[in-house]
């Protein structure tokens, strides 16, 4: 290194590191400004210095495609938080809001979960002019505890939203008795919403991670033991149907109690949304997508770099890699 090669650097970390101005950095070293300017860009001409700039909306727009290639989707909509933030219902809520006052339309039957990311979604949508046939409920809703589903709020502000009509299941989503739920699913009308419910042409639902704090293991529909043998086996649910890592039905028993639609004719569907963040369901969320259950995703970015690496995870496993 020559002399200028010295100088370059002095000027360079005073500029950067120090956060000196140019007429600071001169000052201090007893020189020009326009020579201080012409050091820093030799520093940058050697390689001394090196500036990066990360632009959020680059890099999402990599996990975003990364995500598609990786489960096959049609498309992704990313949420921007900060690193090591969670996004909020209310963030999710807006997003999934947008999204699909942009790809609703006239003449769609549309299936709608419920939970607390759904509600979100629901109060944040806006009055359209698309007239959609019918918005049809996907599971049961009637909460057996002091805790709300708001499976009827839900729905209506879907309603509102796009000119359509309900089909409501004013059921629990998980009965005590098998008889009990086999002669309920006999009654006419609750037959005809489950199977309109089987052929929408757009599903919107969320995914919940087996927690003993989540919604559904709190509503007073579950025993103890039943909870149990759920978080011992679920990594988590959709419409309320209990999923294992491997994909399987986490707990038959109490898959067969269960009131809604199926897995296997929710992923019939041709258009599914999934909705869902935070760094906790994180798993839940790449086990659904691994099974193919979105076509759709809305997501915020934290959340969804934490997916891919799980699913890096599963694929190393896979090819016996770890």
């Amino acid at each position: 290194m020559d002399q200028r090669d010295v100088q370059s650097l002095q000027a360079a970390k005073l500029y950067y590191r120090q956060e000196l101005s140019q007429a600071e950095v001169a000052a201090q070293m007893g020189i020009s400004r326009p020579t201080v300017a012409k050091l820093i860009q030799h520093a940058k001409d050697r390689g001394f210095v090196t500036v990066e700039i990360h632009d959020p909306q680059e890099e999402g727009s990599q996990v975003t495609s990364t995500l598609m290639e990786a489960f096959g989707l049609r498309a992704v909509h990313m949420i921007h938080v900060p690193v090591g933030v969670d996004a909020t219902n209310e963030d999710l809520g807006i997003a999934g809001a947008r999204y699909l006052e942009e790809i609703v339309e006239d003449g769609m039957s549309i299936g709608v979960s419920w939970g607390k990311t759904l509600l979100a979604v629901a109060r944040n949508l806006r009055h359209t002019t698309v007239k959609a046939r019918q918005i049809v409920q996907l599971k049961g809703g009637s909460s057996r505890s002091h805790l709300a589903t708001n499976d009827f709020e839900t729905i209506n502000q879907f309603c509102m939203a796009f000119n359509a009509p309900a089909l409501a299941l004013p059921l629990p989503v998980i009965f005590d008795r098998q008889e009990t739920k086999d002669i309920v699913e006999q009654d006419s009308h609750i037959a005809d919403v489950l199977q309109q419910g089987r052929e929408t042409d757009l599903a919107v639902f969320t995914v919940g991670s087996a927690r003993r704090e989540s919604l559904l293991l709190n509503l007073g529909y579950l025993s103890e033991d039943a909870a149990d043998r759920l978080l011992g086996r679920a990594v988590g649910d959709v419409c309320s149907r209990f999923y294992t890592y491997e994909g399987e039905i986490a707990d038959p028993e109490t898959n067969a109690l269960t009131v809604g639609i199926h897995v296997d004719e929710l992923r019939s569907r041709p258009r599914r949304v999934l909705v869902a963040g935070s760094l906790h369901k994180a798993a839940a969320i790449e086990t659904a997508l691994w099974m193919g259950m979105a076509t759709d995703l809305v997501i915020d970015r934290p959340t969804a770099v934490r997916v891919l690496q799980l699913h890096e995870q599963r694929q190393m496993r896979k090819s016996g890699n770890v």
